[in-house]
């Protein structure tokens, strides 16, 4: 089994089977598919009211970046840490989630206004594609229409991974004045590539789905549901990120 999500690769679900885990399975005490559910929409909550702070705080001082650069900065690194910290120790989930939820908010709030600021509408247009795009997954994985095969998963996750050092090579680039013009370019090129890395992005879901599915299927404990809505969250903020990539370059050919 193996994600290119890295907060669900392919050791997450490995645990000591220790006496307490023993216990909490004789119990019910164990990771399910409602609960991690409920505890992603917690976090999207969480997230939202977090965003919706630093969003107020943009428009509030006039649209001026500087009002909330700060916060978006902080939150891109405490979010990063955050999840860094909780690969190595999963049992944190329950309070690096909720977290991350918060940190994760503040850095999408100041983007989101911003990009709100150029294109106005374009947020909710990013959320509601998102959010769609997640739920016609979940539907396609669910009815079997798409399976998380080891063909399936070696391809999103060598795309996955080719697209992050894309990313780094255009950030050490960018430091000597070099800009990658599939990036930020609106023609025809430029637009294609974020066709493909949304693409990507939301195959990453289907990745997610199955190994909270595995999870619940092997009793992982309770925490675990955390831990499984935490590496949602990661993937849910990329592709809404990517999403409001590409339309913003759509809006800016207009």
């Amino acid at each position: 089994m193996r994600s290119a999500n890295p907060a669900l690769n392919n050791k997450t679900f490995e645990f000591e089977v220790t006496p307490e885990v023993q216990a909490a399975r004789a119990a019910g005490q164990v990771m399910t598919l409602n609960g991690t559910v409920n505890k992603t929409a917690l976090l999207l909550l969480v997230l939202v009211m977090s965003a919706t702070t630093v969003w107020n705080r943009f428009f509030e001082s006039g649209g001026n970046p500087a009002a909330v650069k700060g916060w978006m900065m902080g939150g891109i690194l405490v979010g990063l840490g955050l999840v860094i910290a909780t690969m190595f120790k999963k049992h944190w989930a329950p309070l690096t989630a909720p977290a991350y939820a918060v940190a994760e908010g503040f850095a999408l709030g100041g983007i989101s206004a911003m990009f709100e600021a150029m294109f106005p509408g374009i947020v909710m247009q990013a959320v509601a594609l998102t959010m769609m795009v997640a739920f016609a997954l979940l539907i396609a994985y669910r009815s079997g229409m798409i399976r998380a095969t080891e063909n399936f998963k070696l391809g999103v996750a060598a795309a996955t991974g080719g697209i992050f050092l894309f990313y780094m090579l255009s950030m050490v680039l960018g430091f000597f004045g070099i800009q990658m013009p599939m990036l930020h370019s609106s023609g025809a090129l430029g637009i294609g590539f974020s066709l493909f890395v949304v693409t990507i992005a939301a195959l990453n879901l289907v990745l997610d789905f199955d190994f909270i599915e595995h999870g619940a299927a092997t009793g992982a404990p309770k925490y675990m549901e955390w831990f499984a809505a935490l590496g949602l969250m990661v993937t849910l903020v990329w592709l809404y990120l990517e999403i409001l990539n590409l339309l913003a370059k759509l809006n800016s050919r207009e």
